[in-house]
């Protein structure tokens, strides 16, 4: 606790203190004797009191230095409580801050360690990148090692593989397109690429090529686009057909006269005639010279014209895929129907059944062959002379490994 001076007090101010009426009582702790009441006099002057010493009094001192010292202890508390909550608030701040900085350094390290390990899985994933694209670079050297061999050492290595080439694609328009002009061509090439080859080891082969020719020009050739072409232009002339007239004998089976007589003695004749008249309008019996030929409605027409050009598609259809069996039936159905239901006097219906007799005739059969006999030949000479060379290891690549 600091030192604390007590000021001087003026004598005037202890004149009036003297005079107060309450300045006569002494504090509740003050042991010392109390001053005697003096009365002021005539002049104005107090007559001196105590120790003789003017304007001064010994218990005005001490309430004054107590009150100084109380409000300095209470001053000095509160500055200390006033520190106290600062540091408290301080540290409060210092630890608040210290946590902040902990989370930001551990969000940091956790971000360092996700970063190195997404660093790390990328340094994997590209070396094994570079591992596969070597490998691949290897595989591609040593490919190319052995093509540049092949060409180096045996440029008619190509002009075989060609050769081979086209006699399996003869062979496929052959039993696949069932077309004979193009498979003979390809062998013709196929033979003339051996031919430049000009090894004589490769006569047997070129033999066969040439035997597969002789074969192929053999074969029966067929127009099936003109019979197909024919078969659509008697689909259009169905329409043209007209229908036989079976009605030609109008005249019932019974020859009696119908005709009723005036006399009326007869009217029983005439009742019977009336009678068969009448009954004759709902039953008539007609004669047919052909007796197995099939009944058909006038409105029928529409569906037996259907049906004819139904089989002449279905005949078509058939020509391409060689099915003479199918082929035959349905040229065969239109003709049994145009007989008869169609007039066959007629000019439209002669010239249509003469197209399909004609057309009933072709053979749309193929006799190809079952296999070529090159094909074989040049499978074996492409196994040992190509594909054994394609096999053997490259020796640049052996030595760059």
């Amino acid at each position: 606790m600091t030192e604390h001076t007590t000021p001087t007090i003026p004598q005037d101010d202890a004149t009036r203190k003297t005079d107060s009426p309450h300045a006569s009582t002494p504090l509740s702790g003050d042991a010392g004797p109390r001053p005697a009441v003096t009365t002021r006099a005539a002049g104005g002057k107090t007559p001196p009191v105590g120790n003789g010493k003017p304007g001064k009094t010994a218990g005005g001192r001490r309430p004054l230095a107590l009150i100084v010292a109380v409000l300095a202890l209470i001053i000095a508390l509160l500055l200390a409580l006033g520190v106290y909550i600062a540091a408290r608030q301080q540290e409060a701040a210092r630890a608040q801050l210290q946590e902040g900085l902990d989370a930001l350094s551990q969000a940091q390290q956790t971000q360092r360690q996700q970063y190195q390990d997404a660093l790390a899985a990328q340094g994997r994933a590209l070396d094994a990148a570079r591992a596969q694209q070597d490998a691949q670079g290897r595989e591609l050297e040593d490919l190319q090692n052995k093509l540049t061999a092949i060409t180096g050492t045996n440029a008619n290595t190509w002009l075989l593989s060609q050769a081979d080439f086209l006699v399996k694609m003869a062979g496929r328009k052959l039993w696949s397109d069932r077309d004979v002009v193009t498979a003979g061509a390809l062998l013709k090439s196929a033979d003339a690429s051996l031919a430049q080859m000009n090894d004589p080891s490769l006569t047997e082969a070129r033999r066969a090529i040439t035997d597969d020719i002789g074969t192929l020009a053999g074969v029966s050739q067929i127009d099936f686009d003109g019979i197909i072409l024919k078969l659509n232009q008697l689909t259009n002339q169905v329409d043209n057909l007209r229908l036989a007239d079976n009605d030609s004998d109008e005249s019932p089976m019974d020859s009696d006269s119908g005709e009723l007589s005036g006399s009326i003695q007869e009217w029983r004749q005439n009742l019977s005639k009336s009678w068969h008249n009448f009954m004759n309008d709902f039953i008539t019996v007609r004669r047919r010279d052909t007796g197995a030929e099939p009944l058909l409605a006038p409105n029928q027409d529409v569906y037996l014209r259907e049906n004819i050009r139904a089989r002449l598609l279905v005949a078509a259809q058939a020509v391409p895929r060689h099915q003479n069996e199918i082929y035959q039936q349905s040229l065969d159905s239109v003709s049994t129907w145009v007989r008869a239901y169609f007039d066959t006097d007629d000019a439209n219906t002669r010239a249509f059944l003469s197209q399909i007799d004609a057309l009933g005739e072709e053979d749309i059969t193929m006799n190809l062959p079952d296999s070529l006999q090159s094909q074989p030949l040049l499978d074996k000479l492409m196994q040992t002379r190509v594909r054994n060379l394609l096999a053997q290891p490259a020796a640049p690549a052996a030595q760059g490994e």
